[in-house]
């Protein structure tokens, strides 16, 4: 079943378009509550800010990357991918003492479940980036060149190889990029989800 886009779906097309009007309603609208949260829990408001714009990064990112659709109030959706991001950041910091546990009895369903989904989103985008390191420098400019030119002719010409060479190489650091993936601990936590 196809669910219909909410009427917030607006703020993910302004993150889209990079519109600085909509981004500072965002930010008008919606960071008082996160600064706050953040504050309580052993926070201050650079913290804050930073889970807002990492936040925002990677609403951007799952929606330019697959299509993302907002089905439930942009609102409760943020605020609680920010606070799931400064509870996170809290163990990484070794910090576990919440001082503000708050009701979540108000989350529906369905935010829960896009909240889940941006989650794995950014796990699997981490990931890939992690792996991606890993490669080696003419795997990684390859592969760069190739996700922002989509003619193989034009990356082998801007690289200076061949044509055939340019796809049988792509193919190969693909090929070394799936299996550093799959290979990985994270990846086999995720596919749990």
């Amino acid at each position: 079943m196809i669910q219909k886009p909410h009427a917030d779906q607006i703020y993910i097309e302004a993150l889209l378009k990079n519109n600085s009007k909509v981004l500072s309603e965002i930010y008008l609208k919606f960071s008082h509550k996160i600064i706050s949260y953040v504050k309580k829990n052993n926070g201050n408001s650079d913290d804050a800010q930073d889970i807002i714009q990492e936040t925002l990064v990677t609403i951007y990112h799952q929606a330019k990357e697959k299509n993302f659709v907002l089905t439930c109030p942009f609102d409760a959706y943020f605020y609680l991918l920010c606070k799931r991001r400064w509870l996170n950041e809290l163990k990484k910091r070794g910090n576990n003492r919440v001082t503000i546990l708050e009701d979540d009895t108000s989350i529906t369903e369905e935010q829960e479940q896009q909240v889940e989904e941006t989650e794995i989103f950014e796990q699997q985008h981490q990931l890939f980036e992690l792996k991606f390191k890993e490669l080696g420098a003419k795997c990684q400019e390859l592969l760069k060149t190739t996700f922002k030119i989509k003619s193989m002719e034009k990356v082998a010409e801007i690289l200076g190889v061949t044509y055939g060479y340019a796809r049988k190489k792509k193919s190969q650091c693909m090929g070394k990029l799936t299996q550093l993936v799959k290979n990985s601990s994270e990846f086999h936590q995720l596919k749990a989800y």
